[in-house]
């Protein structure tokens, strides 16, 4: 089985039992997924699936992210700019637990 792998920007886009998969291709098929997706691409996978047709594997960068707190309407990351009675009203919050199953 043939398997050649072409780096395209920095990502590894591998060609998995695929004949004449050519660099073309490869960037083809990246661009094609940048279009559909926002976050940033870690690899590509094509290959032939047993139906004949071609199956387009990728997986992307998950963004890195703090806790985000909903507080009286504004989406907020910290608290540490926040005035004393800001921080009174969050304290006095009632937290509800997650349901752990």
């Amino acid at each position: 089985m043939t398997e050649v792998t072409f780096l395209i920007d920095e990502i590894p886009v591998k060609a998995i039992g695929i004949e004449k998969f050519s660099e073309e291709d490869a960037a083809y098929c990246l661009e094609e997924i940048r279009r559909d997706e926002m976050l940033p691409i870690k690899h590509v996978e094509v290959s032939w699936t047993p139906e004949g047709e071609l199956a387009v594997d990728y997986d992307l960068e998950q963004p890195k992210f703090e806790r985000i707190r909903r507080i009286t309407g504004y989406l907020v990351g910290t608290m540490d700019r926040w005035n004393d009675a800001k921080r009174q009203e969050e304290h006095e919050r009632v937290k509800h637990e997650l349901c752990k199953k």
